[in-house]
């Protein structure tokens, strides 16, 4: 149905050529390369695979799944096959989410340039698209695996086909029905705008309908002042309402007679709904809102654990493409595991395992090229290192060539700081998170006599090193082994070079919150293990609420996850923990929550804490919470859904039963869920209208999760999609949850409609 786009593509030769189909090597290692025929389908849309020219072919991968493409010599897996193919030759389709890279090897230089041109014009052209265009393209995708026989037309067993595929249960006669109305030129088949028309029959919104016709006078329209009444009233737009009212008419009324004279059809209401402006997200919590200028120790910072692994722990894969991947979702605080490697040169890895190696060059090299393309808000180098001395010093060689500018190596001005500095002082800025062999004050001593300092380095170091590591003791717990002990007894010392690039972010171990006090300055912090977290909060949750108002803290996950699971990251937030690190390679419920709280500012990695975890006179008890804090009743009308995809596209002749689940996450009082019961036989526009009342404490701490499940009475439900939120972003009125996958990308137009307010207080409300 290329007809839909047509006019609108952008075509030249390189997308031409495309279409003419190329033969070329897909790698998937150095001893997988096999040759295979790649051609872009005449939607443009849309990139099919075979063995060969004329082969049988199926679908690789839809232009829309693409986030861009790389050059072979950016590749790490291309880079190693230099020798047998020119890197020119080469190039890397990246996707969205987690799935893995597609690298390729053309027979020319002109090929691959066809191509990397080709599909970067496509991937730009989708990446600018409107909501129209992005909902013909993916009714495109539908109208292609429909036509069967692709002759760009539809029969009637066709259509009745692709409506068990878009999860429709309709009466043979009702779909007939609609077929017929929509066959314009009664060809007993639908084409291009037949098939939209069929489309808009198929999807008309009654309970929209219902709503617009509420507010409007004669059922035709909404006049300026029915709008402004509508976002006053519903939408709790509050003073501005009558500004946004002309600015949303503007920006959503299809018709120009309609923008002249202020009004909003049904369509142009129906699109406002649907759009950035009706989403359960507020827009204003969308670029970077919050104050960047408190110290670090004041914002949660997005972390990652074990970043270099795109696997499990002990044989996965150890890969730049895990930092890569890491940067451009935001993390700001990387892990760097780093060991002696051959030819004098360190490897990054996990100890002791079967995970892979990488050189450690090319680790900061990445890091140089991706710290700042999502956000310009500071990145920490967790450096966990086990090198000998002489590596050690190949270490700081690299940090210092390779990241020049952007390693932060003394004080912000050369002077002793009282606190930590802010996100918004340290922009562009890499920091190193280590051991220390001496104070930050010591260093800054320009009096200090470099001959005394070296004599003082020798009597000290191996006093002041834990025996365990370097840098942090985080390994501990993840190679339980026999090895591990007889490593600890020769452990070298700490190189003065590394040590020196060492500033803000010094480790220190943790005896106590009272000895942290006593002993330790703003600029040290400390490691601990999940377990060891969940515990001191228990035990001294407002300590620990304190501590870190001034100190950083980061936590990680347990050894024992050697599938690289995750934990809740919530209960560590409730007492202020700021680098939450999570295996970011692994989907699921844990990083859909750390997704949901880093959405907001600008996705740039950092959000600030709430007051009270900021303030040192707080005392606050993430265990026992009690006021001041202003608790708040959430009644949510969960109405309907729209086209909800089935979980396994491949089982054709099921439908999904969908329910909706609202989980919130917050203190342990506020954390609950709830559910409304299943529709049978509709993903396509089921109807629920069921009110679902929650009671939250502190909902400045709240997330609420939306899970659209497929109900199955005989095993577990299936999952089907959601989207996760901080309350404190949440809109209020009618708006539509766009839903998410497993892998934290778009399922457009997958959605759910739902009403939204907020009391004052713990309310009873009336069922």
């Amino acid at each position: 149905m290329a007809s839909l786009l047509q006019g609108r593509l952008p075509v030249n030769d390189d997308v031409l050529q495309m279409q003419n189909g190329t033969l070329m090597r897909k790698v998937r290692s150095k001893s997988w390369k096999k040759l295979r025929y790649f051609r872009l389908q005449e939607d443009g849309m849309t990139v099919w695979h075979a063995r060969q020219a004329g082969g049988r072919a199926k679908a690789s991968f839809s232009i829309s799944d693409v986030e861009t493409v790389r050059k072979g010599h950016e590749s790490e897996l291309l880079r190693s096959l230099a020798e047998e193919f020119p890197l020119e030759q080469g190039f890397t389709i990246v996707f969205h989410g987690r799935r893995a890279n597609l690298d390729l090897v053309a027979n020319s230089v002109e090929e691959a340039q066809i191509w990397t041109q080709g599909l970067q014009l496509l991937v730009d052209f989708v990446t600018s698209m409107d909501q129209q265009e992005q909902l013909d393209q993916w009714l495109s995708d539908w109208f292609q695996r429909g036509d069967k026989n692709q002759d760009g037309r539809m029969s009637f067993p066709e259509v009745q086909r692709l409506l068990h595929l878009m999860n429709v249960e309709m009466e043979p006669e009702y779909a007939f029905q609609l077929f017929q109305a929509a066959d314009a030129s009664q060809s007993d088949t639908l084409e291009g705008e037949e098939f939209i028309e069929f489309y808009k029959a198929l999807t008309k919104r009654v309970e929209v309908h219902e709503l617009f016709e509420n507010f409007s006078a004669d059922g035709q329209k909404l006049t300026l002042l029915e709008f402004v009444d509508f976002l006053r009233e519903e939408q709790k737009e509050g003073d501005h309402a009558s500004d946004l009212a002309l600015e949303l008419i503007d920006r959503y009324e299809p018709s120009d007679s309609g923008k002249l004279r202020h009004v909003l059809s049904m369509d142009g209401f129906l699109s406002y709904l649907c759009s950035k402006d009706g989403d359960v997200f507020s827009p204003a919590c969308l670029p970077v809102y919050q104050d960047m200028t408190h110290p670090l120790s004041h914002y949660y910072i997005s972390s990652s654990h074990n970043t270099y692994l795109v696997g499990d722990q002990l044989c996965g894969q150890s890969s730049v493409e895990g930092y890569i991947r890491a940067l451009k979702r935001g993390c700001r605080c990387l892990e760097v595991d780093v060991w002696d490697g051959p030819s004098g040169e360190p490897v990054v890895y996990h100890g002791h395992t079967l995970t892979s190696r990488i050189l450690f060059k090319e680790v900061v090299a990445t890091i140089a090229q991706y710290a700042f393309q999502t956000s310009d808000y500071p990145v920490i180098l967790s450096l966990e290192n086990h090198c000998s001395w002489e590596q050690q010093e190949i270490v700081a060689q690299h940090l210092t060539e390779i990241l020049g500018e952007q390693l932060l190596s003394t004080t912000l001005d050369g002077l002793l700081p009282t606190q930590l500095p802010s996100p918004e002082e340290l922009r562009k800025k890499i920091l190193v998170k280590g051991k220390k062999l001496q104070t930050l004050e010591e260093d800054l001593d320009k009096d200090e006599e470099e001959e005394e300092l070296e004599t003082e380095l020798e009597g000290e170091q191996e006093a002041e090193l834990e025996p365990e590591s370097q840098f942090e003791p985080e390994t501990q717990e993840l190679s339980p082994r026999s090895k591990d002990k007889k490593e600890k007894k020769s452990k070298p010392m700490l190189c003065p070079s590394l040590s020196a690039l060492v500033v803000y972010t010094k480790t220190v171990p943790f005896h106590s919150f009272t000895h942290s006090r006593e002993h330790y300055r703003f600029y040290e912090l400390s490691s601990f293990s999940e377990t060891k977290a969940k515990g001191l909060i228990k035990e001294a949750g407002n300590e620990f609420v304190q501590h870190n108002i001034w100190q950083l803290s980061r936590v990680y996950p347990s050894g024992l996850r050697t599938d690289s699971s995750n934990y809740n990251p919530q209960e560590f937030w409730n007492a202020g923990c700021q680098m939450v690190a999570m295996n970011v390679q692994t989907a699921g419920l844990e990083m859909d929550i750390y997704d949901g709280l880093f959405r907001q500012n600008g996705a740039c990695g950092y959000v600030l804490k709430p007051e009270f975890l900021r303030d040192t006179q707080s005392s606050f008890h993430p265990e026992r919470p009690i006021s001041p804090f202003k608790a708040q009743t959430l009644l949510i009308q969960v109405i309907s859904g729209q086209q909800l995809p089935k979980e396994d596209k491949s089982k054709e002749g099921s439908i999904v039963d969908p329910l909706v689940r609202v989980e919130i996450f917050g203190i342990r009082a506020d954390t609950t869920r709830q559910e409304t019961s299943h529709v049978e036989n509709n993903g396509f526009n089921p109807y629920w209208g069921q009110t679902l009342c929650f009671r939250v404490l502190v909902p400045e701490l709240a997330l609420l999760r939306f899970v659209v499940m497929d109900y199955n009475w005989k095993s577990r439900n299936d999952f089907v999609g959601q989207y996760t939120l901080p309350w404190t972003c949440m809109q209020q009125g009618y708006r539509h949850i766009h839903l998410l996958s497993k892998d934290g990308t778009s399922l457009h137009p997958a959605s759910i409609f739902v009403h939204i307010c907020m009391l004052e207080g713990l309310k009873e409300v009336e069922s």
